[in-house]
């Protein structure tokens, strides 16, 4: 079965600390990424999310959003699933969508990623 609660490292060198999982689902973490938006340099941020509680045997779906208030104007929102392959070693699978603050609503169309 998947453990959520831990650390965990991305393809970009990322790092998420995801706290212990409430029996509710809800967990809290941070976030350091080692992508921004400015190009400047890693910063820590907050994250927030709830894991589906799995089934029999079920790989668990999860959804967490990092604020990156801290030097950005920007909500990143993730969503996927975990998975363990036969050699035990646990993978998440995410998709995420980005939202910057823009200045106008004519300027819409180019604020999520």
């Amino acid at each position: 079965q998947c453990q959520l609660s831990g650390l965990w490292r991305n393809e970009q060198d990322s790092l998420m600390e995801i706290s212990a999982l409430r029996d509710n689902g809800d967990f809290q973490g941070k976030y350091l990424t080692r992508v921004t938006l400015a190009g400047g340099c890693a910063r820590t941020s907050p994250l927030k999310g709830a894991q589906q509680q799995p089934g029999q045997g079920g790989w668990p779906t999860f959804a967490f959003t990092v604020r990156w208030d801290k030097f950005s104007n920007a909500t990143t929102t993730f969503a996927g699933q975990c998975f363990v392959d036969s050699g035990g070693k646990e993978t998440l699978s995410t998709m995420w969508l980005l939202r910057e603050a823009v200045g106008s609503l004519e300027e819409d169309w180019k604020a999520t990623r």
